[in-house]
C-alpha cells in the first residue's frame, strides 16, 4: 500500500514499512476509506485493529452481527419511548391545551363582538395601618399565666370554704349557714378581698 522509503527511514521518523499485498478494488476503497480521517494509510489500518480487539470483534464472525442486533434493540426501544412521548403529548393537547385554546377564542370572540372597551379600575392601595401604637385590650403571656395561677387559688380557696359551710336549722327561727372558721382564718380571709 505505502512505498518503503530509503534506508528504512518515514517521513515521521517511526519505523520503516512493509507491503501488503491486495486486491486493486480493496486498495482503492481503503484509501478512499482513509482520506475521509485524513490520517496516513497506516494509522486508519492501525485504528481499525485496535478497534477490533478492544472489542472484541471478529469481522467474519458473530462481533458484527452481535453489534447489529444490539443497535436495532436500542433503536426500537428508542422509538417505543418516542411514541410514548408523542402519546403524551397528544393526550395533553386533548385535555389541557386544546380545551383551553377554544375557551379564550370563545371568550375573544365575545369580546370583538360585544364592541365595548373593558372599564379599568384604579388599583387600590391599601391603607396604611397605624392602629397598632394604640393601646389593645391584650395581656402579656406571663401576666395572663400569673392571672390564671391567682383565680385557681381563688377558686380552691371558695371551694374549701364552701365544704366548710353547714346548714343550721334551729328550733324556733329560720335556718341559716355556719361557716366552720377560725377567727384568725376569718382575718386572713378578710385581708385578701381587701
Amino acid at each position: 500500500m505505502e512505498k518503503q522509503s530509503t534506508k528504512g527511514r518515514t517521513k515521521n521518523g517511526k519505523g520503516g514499512y512493509s507491503n501488503i499485498t491486495v486486491k486493486k478494488e480493496t486498495a482503492a476503497r481503503f484509501r478512499s476509506y482513509s482520506k475521509k480521517f485524513n490520517k496516513s494509510h497506516s494509522e486508519v489500518l492501525d485504528g481499525m485493529i485496535h478497534y477490533f480487539k478492544e472489542n472484541n470483534l471478529d469481522p467474519f464472525g458473530e462481533g458484527t452481527k452481535i453489534i447489529v442486533d444490539s443497535i436495532k434493540k436500542l433503536e426500537r426501544q428508542m422509538m417505543k419511548k418516542i411514541d410514548r412521548l408523542i402519546a403524551i403529548i397528544k393526550n395533553m393537547e386533548k385535555t389541557s391545551i386544546r380545551p383551553t385554546y377554544e375557551m379564550m377564542l370563545i371568550l375573544y370572540e365575545a369580546y370583538v363582538k360585544d364592541g365595548r372597551k373593558p372599564k379599568r379600575e384604579p388599583v387600590k392601595l391599601q391603607e396604611e395601618r397605624m392602629d397598632f401604637l394604640e393601646p389593645r385590650n391584650t395581656v402579656p403571656k406571663t401576666e395572663h399565666d400569673r392571672i390564671l395561677q391567682e383565680f385557681k387559688e381563688y377558686k380552691k380557696r371558695c371551694t374549701e370554704i364552701i365544704d366548710n359551710v353547714e346548714k343550721v336549722e334551729p328550733m324556733m327561727g329560720k335556718p341559716y349557714l355556719k361557716i366552720n372558721m377560725g377567727i384568725g382564718e376569718f382575718e386572713s380571709l378578710k385581708y385578701q378581698l381587701k
